[in-house]
């Protein structure tokens, strides 16, 4: 018995060892020199089947511990310690009594940022009612009935002058897949505006506009505290129950590399900014017919899809398909936002966000 309890733990152990064993992808270079775009994700697809993986493949490193520390010009070089891939940097230094010299602005960070900055303020998920309360706009000093940058509007509160306020308007109502639970509504960003007046109806001027403002549309305040983190530290989702792709951000019914989508899982869940997801399509049932003869879907006929829903006996679940990953970068309580970082096949709603493939055999 002792025995087979030690193999179980060696078996357990190994499992936990590979599942956390990088694997360089065919063909990698041996060295790489930072160009300007570059982030740590991009650069990592040069040495790691799993780029996302890239805080262990440098995580050994106290010179690249802080992404920040990278920059154009330097040499990735790829060495082995302990039998583990790591990269290790050799700063590009200038010929002159000044050193290096970086902009602050000018380090490398773990994703193009510029492709969800435009997300800082924008596209939230609240609940219904509380977005109901919220102080509506009421027209504006234009007898327009559409508002842009510059232009006064009218809100039907007591505001603080010099306070900064976004201006939302509904969009979808979004549940979830599995339960039909409410998870809110979007809340979209039309503009930004500052308090110049302050009374029962309160004046703001518009600073920026991404559609024009009419009167009904809401206004909350614009927290410091809605920003992203400056970097990312991707790291496996591991969730009790698969989350679900709720909606794309553009509402495009197929989503590709760098498109953001929603899922249906948030903070209330554990997903944190950073998470990274394997996303899959379930597989499909094919039916045995009376020839067993194996019936695609689209291919049945009513009979043999009502012969599927009587009898599992008949019919087999397909393999789930690999879509690609998504790494989320703003939660809210019940909802995330996500970038589809790869993409083997298009992205669709409903499709299954899973812990990546590099932990799974972990568990």
């Amino acid at each position: 018995m002792k025995r087979l309890i030690l193999l179980g733990l060696i078996l357990i152990n190994c499992s936990f060892v590979f599942a956390d064993t990088l694997t360089l992808k065919s063909g990698h270079p041996d060295s790489y020199v930072v160009e300007k775009g570059d982030t740590l994700w991009d650069i990592s697809a040069h040495f790691l089947k799993d780029p996302w993986r890239w805080p262990k493949l440098w995580g050994v490193n106290p010179q690249i511990a802080n992404p920040h520390l990278i920059y154009p010009g330097d040499r990735l070089t790829l060495v082995f310690i302990d039998g583990e891939p790591r990269l290790v940097v050799k700063p590009h230094i200038r010929k002159s009594p000044e050193g290096r010299k970086m902009a602050k602005d000018g380090a490398i960070p773990a994703v193009n940022l510029a492709l969800i900055n435009s997300y800082l303020i924008q596209n939230r998920v609240v609940d219904r009612d509380w977005f109901d309360e919220l102080p509506m706009v009421l027209g504006g000093e234009s007898e327009s009935k559409h508002h842009i940058v510059g232009d006064v509007i009218y809100i039907q509160a007591e505001l603080t002058v010099g306070d900064k306020f976004g201006v939302y308007e509904k969009g979808r109502e979004f549940v979830s897949y599995e339960e039909g639970e409410d998870l809110g509504v979007e809340a979209i960003l039309t503009a930004s505006g500052r308090v110049i007046e302050s009374g029962s109806v309160s004046k703001v001027r518009l600073l920026s506009n991404y559609r024009e403002t009419v009167a009904g549309t809401r206004v909350m305040p614009i927290e410091e505290d809605s920003l992203m983190p400056a970097y990312f530290m991707p790291r496996a989702a591991n969730l009790e129950t698969p989350a679900r792709v709720l909606a794309s951000e553009k509402e495009l019914r197929e989503m590709g590399k760098l498109d953001v989508a929603y899922i249906d899982k948030g903070s209330i869940d554990g997903v944190e900014a950073g998470h990274v997801f394997s996303i899959y399509r379930d597989g499909v049932d094919v039916v045995i017919n009376g020839s067993g003869q194996p019936v695609l879907p689209n291919e049945r006929s009513s009979y043999e899809t009502v012969l599927s829903s009587v009898s599992s006996d008949n019919s087999i679940k397909m393999p789930d398909v690999y879509r690609g990953k998504l790494m989320v970068f703003k939660v809210f309580d019940k909802t995330s936002m996500g970038l589809i970082m790869i993409n083997e096949r298009p992205v669709r709603v409903e499709d299954k966000l899973l812990t990546p493939d590099a932990l799974l055999v972990s568990e």
